[in-house]
């Protein structure tokens, strides 16, 4: 009996011993990190995942490189924390960099631990997260290391539109590190301490001879206002979690399952909707803030912006609908007045399409003088890239439902979910104005001679033209009558019309040719 007892008991002992050493991290490690503003990898992975609920694996990897002096240094989990766990009750698979281990940087086996996470994740319908904090590839291991970052890649494009991928960078990330995040579908920073950069600024100082610091050539702020890389900006690490734990309670598992619905509450109507009456200025060369339509119309006035630095001229991001899940595309006629420029295309066309691989209905609020003119747009290649945010609304097969509040004209008025591009239904304001251009712009062009004509009385010629046009074309009764437009509504009815049309619209199926992909004009 004594002898059985030993023989069980030391095993046991082995390995709770082996799983102390596994996780251990010494005080003054932490202590560095935490007065930098920076947690450990398990501590991120343990704040983001509900309580109790992360499931370790591979713990005990090792990598077996014995090149430029890794002989000696070998810690267990070669830099990475792996496996699965809940977020809010549902399942998500999770990798954390562990930049306490060469800076985290990925070796063959890092590789190896990540890819096993994202191919589990795939066959069990679940969405994966990265937490990212690495310098990129492992020197040292050489053309493995290249080759595991390229498993990791090959993995992210497989899974796209399959599962939801999200990415969190803490950090410098560097090299091979950055493009990872910008594959999957959401990347989120955190302010003052994240970093991405193809090369660092030693680099680029040597082979260019700029002079960049870190924030200048891939802070936080830099791909969430400027490049675009990344979608979300969060002041400190906790932000990180919540904009993270927010995303996901939009989304589903997988591209098999419907958006998660919530019960919506008694306050879920926001109750302010009368204002909607008035929103719209009688003047339409003022703006006004779109936001302010939004949330006077969604679920308790919540709204979940996505991409709000970048490209403000339009919005994305979602809400709820009497508890559905819907997805938001909106012009801000406070940014550019509403125009499209490359920037918002590209925004918009990502969003959309995103939207349409995980079944999330597209709400668009239209309110669009146009794509943006100019030398500088047009040799950027508005023609190409504004074609991406067409593709992207002719392509998905989702509900779309389209509310167009004052100013839709010319080929943005196409573009943004009309009829003719799959628009299920389309609603005006009394305010909308749906014309080929503005009708000024349309008075000059059709009127010119007549106006030149006209000596001392030129501007109240101008001026009675325009009304007229205003009153034969830019209106939505005309758009009404010949179908493009399946009913003018009152602003503060909104609500009522777009949840009567989701309702009948939310098993929609659309039957398309049968191919291997389209060639989006990328």
């Amino acid at each position: 009996m004594d002898t059985k007892s030993k023989t069980t008991k030391a095993p046991n002992e082995r390995l709770l011993e082996k799983r102390s050493q596994a996780v251990a991290v010494s005080d003054a490690t932490l202590k560095k990190r935490h007065e930098r503003g920076t947690l450990h990898a398990r501590e991120r992975i343990e704040q983001l995942l509900d309580e109790g609920s992360f499931v370790e694996l591979d713990r005990y990897a090792i990598h077996d490189c014995e090149l430029f002096g890794l002989k000696d240094k070998k810690v267990v989990g070669d830099g990475v924390v792996t496996g699965q766990g809940m977020i809010d009750g549902r399942p998500v698979y999770i990798f954390a960099h562990d930049a306490t281990f060469l800076g985290g940087a990925l070796g063959q086996v890092f590789a190896r631990k990540v890819c096993k996470v994202m191919d589990l994740a795939k066959q069990a319908g679940c969405p994966v997260i990265g937490l990212n904090e690495s310098g990129g590839a492992r020197i040292q291991e050489g053309v493995a290391s290249l080759a595991g970052y390229a498993d990791i890649f090959y993995r992210n494009v497989n899974s796209s539109g399959v599962i939801p991928q999200i990415s969190v960078v803490y950090g410098p990330c560097a090299g091979g590190a950055v493009y990872s995040p910008a594959v999957t579908d959401f990347t989120i920073m955190v302010d003052k301490n994240s970093y991405m950069f193809i090369t660092g600024p030693e680099i680029v100082r040597t082979v260019t001879g700029e002079d960049v610091t870190f924030d200048e050539l891939g802070g936080a702020r830099v791909h969430n206002e400027k490049s675009g890389v990344a979608q979300l900006l969060a002041e400190d690490e906790e932000e990180s979690f919540w904009m993270v734990r927010k995303l996901l309670s939009y989304l589903p598992l997988n591209n098999l399952e419907p958006p998660p619905f919530v019960e919506p509450d008694a306050d879920a109507e926001p109750a302010d909707m009368s204002k909607l009456d008035s929103i719209v200025p009688h003047d339409p060369s003022k703006p006004y803030d779109m936001l302010d339509v939004i949330t006077r119309i969604f679920d308790n006035g919540d709204f979940f912006e996505i991409a709000p630095l970048y490209a403000t001229n339009l919005i994305t991001g979602f809400a709820r609908l009497n508890g559905e899940t819907v997805g938001i595309v909106a012009n801000q006629p406070q940014r550019l007045a509403g125009t499209l420029d490359i920037n918002a295309s590209i925004k918009g066309a990502r969003f959309v399409r995103f939207l349409d691989a995980f079944n999330i209905p597209v709400i668009t609020f239209v309110d669009v003088p146009g794509y943006l003119p100019g030398l500088t747009q047009e040799h950027a290649g508005i023609i190409r890239h504004g074609a991406k945010l067409l593709y992207a609304y002719c392509e998905a097969t989702v509900p779309k439902l389209t509310v167009i509040t004052r100013k839709a004209y010319g080929g943005a008025f196409d573009v943004m979910g009309s009829k003719n591009v799959g628009g299920d239904f389309n609603f005006a304001w009394p305010t909308a104005e749906i014309a080929v251009m503005g009708a000024d712009g349309a008075v000059n062009l059709l009127y010119r001679k007549e106006l030149e004509k006209s000596k001392g009385d030129a501007a109240t010629k101008q001026k009675e033209l325009v009304a007229e046009y205003r009153e034969r074309f830019a209106n939505p009764y005309v758009a009404a009558e010949l179908g493009y437009v399946d009913d003018v509504i009152l602003p503060s009815e909104t609500r009522k019309y777009l949840h009567a049309a989701l309702s009948v619209q939310k098993n929609k199926r659309v039957e398309r040719p049968k191919r291997k992909h389209g060639n989006i004009p990328l």
